[in-house]
């Protein structure tokens, strides 16, 4: 009996082990369909740059829409280039770039970048794009864009401005302003927006192009003035500053397209459905409203219009350095 009674109990505990064995078998073979994916959203830049604002101000809708989690990861280095090289050689089909403008003119201004902005991509979905704010410290003594033209003309190479640094958007601003006035004024480039607008607020430098949310703050100090929006159409947020081409520069107009980008191999059905989850995004007015706060006039665009736009930008972006005078290698 004593036997029997030990045999029993063996056989009990087998079937336990046996039953835990199974379910763990179960639940290991359902965890990777059930397991949520997870996109990188790489970031050229660091930590509370532009991009990266932008990016966490949408981020999560775009998981939600897509049933997934949208991580953002900051690659900073070399004017965003490091960043932007290790997503074209992606291929785990889950990794994207937020990006700017400024992503079609490393070829101008690099000898060699490590991608090619039109080939090792493919345009997934256009977010919106964002003028900048002309603005001068307000011992300088122009009331207006026009007195500024006339200031710079007046003293050709005398006076200088500010940037957030060699080559990037609010340099080529300035630059693409002064071509297209006429003027000529020496560039200091600091290493970030908030610098170049403290050289102007000291009266250091005579001049900048900042974002808007960088320089709205001081709005109503007496230190700076604000001149013209470089956008085609007024900032929401600075309704009564007139744009540039309203002020005084004719035809002149300057603003970066911000969107998200895939390395040319992410198979077009990926493309085709993150680029539906950010039009759902983008349609959302919660979404809408942040985009403003942050100086961004959002929009939807379809994939093949963001992939026109990013040729045809790419085309004017050589020019344009060229223009300026801008060179980092």
């Amino acid at each position: 009996m004593k036997s029997i009674r030990m045999e029993t109990g063996h056989s009990a505990l087998r079937r336990t082990l046996m039953g835990l064995c199974l379910a763990a078998a179960a639940a290991a073979a359902a965890s990777p369909a059930q397991a949520e994916r997870v996109i990188r959203l790489i970031v050229p830049y660091g930590p509370g740059a532009t991009l990266d604002t932008v990016a966490r101000n949408f981020n999560a809708d775009l998981g939600k829409a897509l049933g997934a989690t949208v991580i953002v990861e900051n690659r900073a280095g070399a004017g965003g280039t490091m960043g932007t090289t290790f997503v074209a050689r992606s291929t785990d089909h889950n990794t994207l770039l937020f990006t700017a403008a400024s992503h079609n003119l490393a070829p101008s201004l690099y000898r060699s970048p490590g991608y090619d902005p039109i080939k090792d991509f493919s345009g997934v979905a256009y977010v919106g794009n964002a003028g900048f704010v002309i603005a001068v410290p307000g011992t300088l003594g122009v009331d207006s864009l026009q007195d500024y033209i006339k200031a710079i003309k007046a003293k050709p190479g005398e006076l200088n401005y500010s940037s957030a640094g060699n080559g990037g958007a609010t340099h080529l601003a300035m630059a693409s302003f002064l071509a297209n006035v006429g003027g000529k004024m020496q560039h200091i480039p600091m290493k970030a927006t908030g610098d170049a607008i403290n050289e102007v607020l000291a009266g250091r430098t005579q001049g900048t192009a900042a974002a808007v949310p960088a320089i709205i703050g001081f709005k109503n100090d007496a230190r700076v003035k604000m001149l013209a929006y470089t956008g085609a159409k007024r900032s929401p947020l600075l309704p009564d500053l007139p744009t540039a081409a309203e002020a005084g520069a004719p035809g002149y107009k300057y603003d970066t397209w911000f969107g998200i980008l895939a390395p040319r191999n992410m198979p077009q059905d990926e493309i085709d459905k993150i680029h539906a989850a950010m039009d759902k995004v983008l349609a959302d007015t919660t979404v809408q409203a942040r985009l403003t706060r942050l100086g961004i006039d959002s929009e939807q665009m379809s994939a093949e219009a963001f992939n026109t736009l990013l040729r045809k930008d790419f085309e004017a972006a050589g020019p344009l350095v060229k223009a300026s005078g801008a060179n980092i290698e």
